[in-house]
C-alpha cells in the first residue's frame, strides 16, 4: 500500500536527530520557526511529544539511533509521511568517560554506533534523495573531534572518527551541491543537569542551546560561493 505524504509536505522538511532538552529542542524550534517541518529523532517519547506540541508541523519518531535496521526504518516513514528532507542534523551523541583501562569495550562501540555508524546510516539513506536538488547535512560535534585527553577514551575516538566521516561525506558531495558542514561545540550547554553540576559558574561561562541553533540555521543557509566544512563554537570565556 502506498502511503501518501499528508498535509505537512508541503514545507521543506528538517530530519534532527538526538533531540533532547538542549541543542536538539533548540534547533527543532529554530527550523521550525523559519517554516521547515521538523522529524524529530529520539528515545524519550515523552520529551518528544511535549516538543511536538509545542511546534506546528512538527512531529515526534521515537528510535534509538544505535539499532541501525530500527533507524533506518524510523527514516522511511518519515520520507513516507513528510517527503525528502532538504536538511537533515545528526545530532545524537553517546558518551561516556574514564580511562581506558577501566571503560568497557561495549561502551565504547555502542559510542561508535551513536556517533559514527548513526551519521554514515543517515547520509546514506539522505543523499541519494538530495542529489539534483540540493540540501545539507549538518552533524554537531565537540573538540574531543580534535584531540584524546586522559578520561576521554570512550569519547574521543568516536568524535575523531565522526568529523573524519564528516569530511570524507563533504568533500563527496559538495561538488555535488549538497553542503556537508561540521559544528564543533566547544562549551558546556546550558541545560538543567549542566546548571545543577557547575552551579557556582556564571551565565556566560554556558553556551545557549539557541545560539546553537541559530548557527546551525547560518550553515544550512550559507550561499554556495561560501561555504563552511568546520565551525567552532565557543563562550568567549572558553579556554581553547
Amino acid at each position: 500500500m502506498t502511503i501518501e505524504p499528508d498535509l505537512i509536505a508541503r514545507k521543506p522538511l528538517a530530519i534532527i536527530t538526538g533531540v533532547g532538552p538542549g541543542s536538539g529542542a533548540a534547533m527543532a524550534r529554530r527550523f521550525s520557526a523559519g517554516g521547515y517541518q521538523v522529524a524529530m529523532i529520539a528515545r524519550n517519547a515523552g520529551r518528544l511529544d511535549a516538543i511536538a506540541h509545542e511546534l506546528p508541523d512538527s512531529f515526534a519518531v521515537v528510535c534509538d539511533v544505535s539499532d541501525s535496521p530500527a533507524f533506518l526504518g524510523a527514516l522511511d516513514g518519515i520520507a513516507a509521511r513528510a517527503g525528502a528532507p532538504e536538511v537533515v542534523i545528526h545530532n545524537a551523541v553517546g558518551g561516556a568517560f574514564g580511562s581506558f583501562l577501566d571503560i568497557s569495550p561495549d561502551i565504547v562501540q555502542r559510542n561508535f554506533q551513536v556517533n559514527v555508524m548513526a551519521l554514515l546510516h543517515l547520509a546514506r539513506w539522505a543523499a541519494p534523495k538530495m542529489m539534483g536538488k540540493g540540501g545539507a547535512l549538518i552533524c554537531t560535534g565537540n573538540t574531543s573531534a580534535l584531540r584524546g585527553k586522559a578520561n576521554f577514551a570512550g569519547f574521543a575516538p568516536t568524535k575523531a572518527a565522526q568529523r573524519i566521516l564528516a569530511e570524507s561525506i563533504a568533500r563527496e558531495l559538495g561538488p555535488k551541491g549538497i553542503h556537508v558542514a561540521y559544528l564543533m561545540i566547544d562549551a558546556v550547554i546550558d541545560v538543567p543537569w549542566t546548571r545543577e553540576r557547575f552551579k557556582d559558574k556564571p551565565d556566560d561561562f554556558f553556551i545557549q542551546p539557541a545560539a546553537i541553533a541559530d548557527e546551525a540555521w547560518h550553515l544550512v543557509h550559507q550561499p554556495r560561493s561560501a561555504w563552511s566544512f568546520l565551525t567552532e563554537l565557543r563562550p568567549y570565556g572558553e579556554n581553547w
